[in-house]
Order: structure tokens, then C-alpha cells, then sequence
């Protein structure tokens, strides 16, 4: 028998609605493998209803008092504590993650992410009016950019929805945003909880898959586009963008070092790393997926941390003692597959290195040891619960090895030397250094990445501001 999927539509100009054409997407949950929902494959005419929705509702919320906006991102945060277990719901459906996890470790920092933006729609600073030319004064205006094309990715499409409009709605801003095709179910409630707060057109929601994201980007309508994802979907949209000189924020892939010497309590940092590599599947842009180990507790590191991943489940979402679920698609898993499958003879992996059931996408804790810098594995994103683990000599070795890829998102050094943490911290280019720990968040402080990994911040001051544009105004006294 077979059972009938769950509908989603995109929201636009506070409407629910399916595609212009009619066209759908399945939508499948990883932990199992099978489809629940169907989701609109918007086209062009659907990115236009939603562009001229949020063009129309812009001046009016460009407008609105920065109290105003706040009160209405304090109700949006309430709003999602209360409906918190229907937000979770919906989320692990999207993804497999466990049930938990998700209620502890997404509902609320979202929550917190979205009550710091409203405070900070009350505290844009800028210098001071005054007379920097005789008879002349000064002023300077931050104004919102005006429509935003924003693209979400699949491995938090709760929190990074929220990432994307909250800064953007604080600053006055209104939204086009495209959840994941692997992922939009929470992003379409979400659409229903903020979209009975704001005025229409404020907040919308297309779902779709590259191509549709393309046309949003690519649209011109949109003052600015936002994207988290895939280094090459970052490349794609910065060259789309350019072609009308759209401002562009991007944040892109990783591949964060872990720099152990040989003063760590080997015991605390194996635990704590495990955690950082593993949790969500290691899909996350600032996971702790490379380990470069002191060569005088190598081998005792590589031991405690194989035996750590050993110990460390993965498994359906309702089990309590899972510490991450699935990978969330197949595409995904055969990603992960093939590094494995492409390791140089050189390499051993210590645990792991198989996929788990045949039930779903999900894939072992896994480490690697014995490899080169210029292995693959090393230098490319694998966006899964793989640790690989290197040996270094000294600092300099140390630093060059964590330097040497293309990405920069986040970093972390684990050493009780004060003076070592903090050279380590100025040589290591990566926009967040963790210094024994490694990837706690808190809005007050930002989070981006150099290189490769793209440019523009999410979270704090910085990204709020990221969210407006300057303005000069000069007067005459003699007028």
C-alpha cells in the first residue's frame, strides 16, 4: 500500500503556492531512504512572483522604526520556542539527525541568533555628524541593501535559514530565500511562523534546485545575494552576480586544521575532537576533520581517538545514544564513499571506513592516518564523519601544513603553552582560531572564512552590517 506524500508550497507575498507550471520534486528522508513530500520545482515564473513580492513590500519595511523590527524578531523567537517540537519535527525529517540532539544543540542558539538581530537592528553605530569641511556638515546613513536572494544548504537548514533572515529583516531588508531541494520542510514552516508576523512579501520561500537558484541570483530585482554552500556553487554565484554587480556574501566550504602538540591532555582533546568531527556526520563547514599531531604522541593520539570513534554511534534519529545520523543523501554518501575508496596505499584507516546498514545514508566514524599533505583526502572537503590525522615535527612544519589548502573558514590549537596559543592564533589563516576547543558559536561574535572558503560574515555586529549599505550626506550651514 502505498502512502500518500505530504505537499509543501513555496510562500510568496504571504500566500502558500505551488510552482507556476505545476512541477515537483520528491523529497526523501535520509535515515530511511524513502520519499515523504513533495516540494514545487520553481521556475522563472515563479522566482518572478517572488522577487515582485518582496520589491513591493520593501519600501514599506525599509521604513519601519528599528523598535519596530525588533518587536517583530522578538515574536518571531517566541514563535519558534513555541512551536519548537513541530520545528524539530520537521528538521529531522529533512535530515535524520537525532531527535535530542537537535532539540538541545539547534532550537536554542537559533532562538538566541534571532534575539541578538533584533537588539541589533536598535544599535547601528557610525561616526559622529560634524563639520569636516568649514561651513559643511556630515552625516553618514546606513540604509538596508533592498531585496535579498538568499541560498540555504542542507547540512542546518533550520539555523542557517536563520543566519540568512535574520540580519537581513533586522536591517530592514526583505527576502527571497531557497531552502536545500534535499531539505525544504523546515524552511517552509518557518515561512508559516514568520509570515504571520511581517507584513506580506517581507519573508518568502521558493523551493527548487540549482537552476532555480541561479534565477534567483541571476534576477534583477535582488540587491544583494547570500549563499552557503559548495565552493563551486560560491564561484557560480559570484559570477552570476557580477554580471549586474550585485553585492554578494558567501559562505563556503572547510577544512579546518586541529593543531595538537605535545603538552595536550591527550585524553580531553580526543574526546572534545571526536565530538567536533563527528557531530552532524561531519557535515559542517568548520568541522574537526584535520588532525595534525605532534610526532612525539602520535601514535598514543591516533590509538585513543581510533578507539574513541570506535565507541561512537550513529543510528536513527529516536535513539537517545546516537551522537549523529545520516549523511543526507546518496549523492553525498558516495562522496564520502570514494574518498575512502580513492586512499593512497600509504594510508591506513584506524576505524571506521564503511557504510552502516543498508537502510538510509548513513556511514561509520571514521579515521585515517599515515597521509601525505598533498593526499586528496587532505586537501579537498569529504563533508563527512572522516578524521584524518598527520604527524608534525614543529611549529613552522605545523602552521605551513594548516596553511597549505584552499579553504580558511576555522582552525583550533590545542596546547598550556599561553605564548604557542597565541603565535599560533596570529599565523594561522583562517577567519575563527579555537584554542582547546573547537566549534562553539555565539552570535556576538563572527563567523567566515578567506581563501576560498568566501567572504562576508554571518553572525555578530559584523554581519548585520554586512546587510547594509553607507551612505554620505553633506549640508550646507550657509543654506
Amino acid at each position: 500500500m502505498s502512502t500518500e506524500l505530504r505537499r509543501l508550497r513555496n510562500y510568496i507575498g504571504g500566500e502558500f503556492r505551488d510552482a507556476a507550471d505545476g512541477r515537483t520534486t520528491e523529497v526523501v528522508n535520509p535515515a530511511t531512504g524513502e520519499a515523504y513530500a513533495t516540494a514545487p520545482l520553481s521556475g522563472q515564473a515563479d522566482v518572478d512572483a517572488a522577487m515582485a513580492a518582496a520589491a513591493e513590500a520593501f519600501p514599506g519595511w525599509r521604513d519601519t522604526t528599528p523598535a519596530e523590527r525588533q518587536k517583530a524578531l522578538l515574536k518571531i523567537a517566541d514563535a519558534f520556542e513555541e512551536r519548537a517540537e513541530e520545528l524539530i519535527a520537521a528538521e529531522v525529517e529533512n535530515t535524520g539527525k537525532p531527535v535530542g540532539l537537535t532539540r538541545s544543540e539547534e532550537i536554542p542558539p537559533m532562538v538566541d541568533q534571532i534575539r541578538f538581530f533584533a537588539g541589533a537592528a536598535r544599535m547601528l553605530e557610525g561616526r559622529s555628524a560634524g563639520e569636516y569641511m568649514e561651513g559643511l556638515t556630515s552625516i553618514v546613513r546606513r540604509e538596508p541593501v533592498g531585496v535579498c536572494a538568499q541560498v540555504a544548504p542542507w547540512n542546518y537548514p533550520m539555523m542557517m535559514a536563520v543566519w540568512k533572515f535574520a540580519p537581513a529583516i533586522a536591517a530592514g531588508n526583505t527576502v527571497v530565500l531557497k531552502p536545500s531541494d534535499t531539505t525544504p520542510a523546515s524552511t517552509v514552516l518557518i515561512a508559516e511562523i514568520i509570515g504571520s508576523i511581517v507584513p506580506k512579501g517581507v519573508f518568502n520561500v521558493i523551493c527548487g534546485d540549482r537552476e532555480t537558484g541561479r534565477m534567483m541570483v541571476e534576477h534583477e530585482t535582488p540587491a544583494m545575494a547570500s549563499i552557503t554552500g559548495s565552493v563551486r556553487a560560491g564561484i557560480q554565484v559570484a559570477e552570476s552576480a557580477s554580471k549586474d554587480v550585485k553585492r554578494v556574501h558567501l559562505e563556503l566550504g572547510g577544512k579546518a586544521p586541529v593543531l595538537v602538540f605535545e603538552d595536550t591532555d591527550i585524553a580531553k582533546a580526543v574526546e572534545d575532537i571526536s565530538v567536533a568531527g563527528y557531530f552532524n556526520a561531519g557535515q559542517d563547514c568548520t568541522a574537526a576533520t584535520r588532525v595534525l599531531v605532534h610526532e612525539s604522541i602520535h601514535d598514543e593520539f591516533v590509538s585513543a581517538l581510533a578507539k574513541a570513534a570506535s565507541e561512537t554511534k550513529t543510528g536513527q534519529p529516536d535513539d537517545e545514544d546516537v551522537l549523529f545520523g545520516p549523511l543526507n543523501n546518496p549523492n553525498q554518501l558516495k562522496q564520502v564513499e570514494g574518498f575512502i575508496d580513492r586512499l593512497p596505499a600509504h594510508a591506513r584507516v584506524e576505524a571506521g571506513g564503511k557504510r552502516v546498514g543498508d537502510k538510509g545514508y548513513f556511514y561509520a566514524p571514521t579515521v585515517v592516518s599515515g597521509l601525505k599533505q598533498t593526499d586528496e583526502i587532505v586537501q579537498k572537503e569529504v563533508f563527512g564523519p572522516v578524521i584524518t590525522v598527520q604527524s608534525f615535527s614543529d611549529e613552522e612544519q605545523a602552521v605551513e601544513w594548516a596553511n597549505g589548502v584552499e579553504y580558511a573558514l576555522a582552525s583550533s590549537v590545542w596546547t598550556k603553552d599561553h605564548g604557542r596559543a597565541m603565535r599560533m592564533s596570529k599565523k594561522l589563516d583562517f577567519g575563527c582560531v579555537w584554542i582547546n576547543t573547537h566549534i562553539p558559536l555565539v552570535a556576538e561574535m563572527p563567523h567566515g572564512g578567506f581563501k576560498k572558503s568566501g567572504y562576508g560574515k554571518d553572525l555578530s555586529g559584523y554581519g548585520f552590517e554586512d546587510y547594509t549599505r553607507i551612505k554620505h550626506v553633506m549640508t550646507s550651514l550657509d543654506a
